[in-house]
């Protein structure tokens, strides 16, 4: 039997169990993929306060190793469902059952596919959600980034390191990131623009060769060669295991009041949430929130 059960062992999962560890609670950790989330993949973090700058990576495994040095269990397996019980809650993987007292949900975002044709059968081969993972293998070819956030400035800044060309395409006259990504941009001389502009087509046999870019205003469609796609067009949360147990928004976000959902006893924390600002400092942010209202909450229950 465990204090709390936290899903997802990104940042606001991780912060979470900082949270409950240091008020004497007895946490598992429960992560689909690898600890850290969205951030890990992150080149650059510069705006995450009293930290001038710190990879992504470095940031997320000095938060784990925090967690892991102050006592969490972490299992990588992924949550199918939860047991809202009286006295207790069953968190329910793919592998096992757990027993707890509270429930923190900290599920993250996923990657928003472009949802067209041929996408599934090129990824990975010539298709892909993770510049940091993959920019190196197209080290001098011809890449684009679809998208304007800032995670598709960010990787088309990385990709600019690696490769002869890039191409940023993005469905609006203008970017979505932040100003200064932009700035950095302009000054890469091989990087190339296509604004107001939708991928069409994808094409290839065996691979990737080539996209059908079409202006939203002429409707004219050109063809870029190219070896690789990145797409960096959002993010949707990872709540479908929830749906039957808590209240969730048109978008399939979380309704909760700061961190405190529709089921007794179950929290939520995070980008999984329905809130105004998801950013590295809000994530933690809510860890702490949803960890002291955890702890409360057993607390009243005693």
């Amino acid at each position: 039997m465990y204090d709390v059960i936290i899903v997802g062992a990104g940042t606001a999962g991780l912060s979470s169990a900082i949270y409950v560890l240091r008020l004497g609670k007895r946490v598992l950790l429960l992560e689909r993929n690898y600890y850290g989330g969205q951030i890990i993949n992150a080149t650059e973090i510069e705006n995450y306060p009293a930290i001038r700058r710190i990879s992504g990576y470095d940031f997320a495994k000095a938060l784990y190793e925090q967690v892991i040095a102050l006592g969490a269990d972490i299992e990588y397996e992924r949550v199918v469902s939860i047991e809202n019980g009286r006295y207790e809650k069953t968190v329910i993987t793919e592998k096992n059952s757990y027993k707890c007292r509270s429930v923190i949900i900290a599920s993250g975002l996923k990657k928003r596919k472009l949802g067209i044709e041929n996408e599934e059968r090129f990824t990975g081969k010539g298709i892909s959600y993770c510049a940091v993972c993959d920019g190196a293998f197209y080290k001098g070819k011809t890449v684009a980034v679809a998208g304007g956030g800032n995670t598709a400035l960010m990787d088309a800044l990385l990709l600019s390191d690696y490769c002869s060309r890039v191409y940023i395409i993005h469905r609006r006259k203008e970017f979505r990131g932040e100003k200064l990504l932009a700035e950095k941009l302009s000054r890469r001389e091989n990087i190339s623009y296509m604004l107001n502009c939708t991928i069409t087509a994808l094409n290839g046999s065996e691979r990737l060769e080539s996209v059908s870019v079409t202006s939203n205003d002429s409707r004219i469609q050109n063809n870029i060669e190219l070896s690789g796609l990145f797409v960096a067009v959002g993010q949707i949360p990872d709540n479908e295991s929830f749906s039957g147990l808590l209240e969730l928004d048109e978008n399939g976000y979380i309704i909760s009041d700061n961190c405190s959902t529709s089921a007794e006893g179950i929290f939520s924390a995070g980008d999984c949430r329905r809130k105004d600002i998801r950013q590295l400092a809000t994530a933690v942010s809510d860890g702490a929130v949803a960890g002291i209202k955890a702890c409360e909450y057993i607390n009243r229950k005693e």
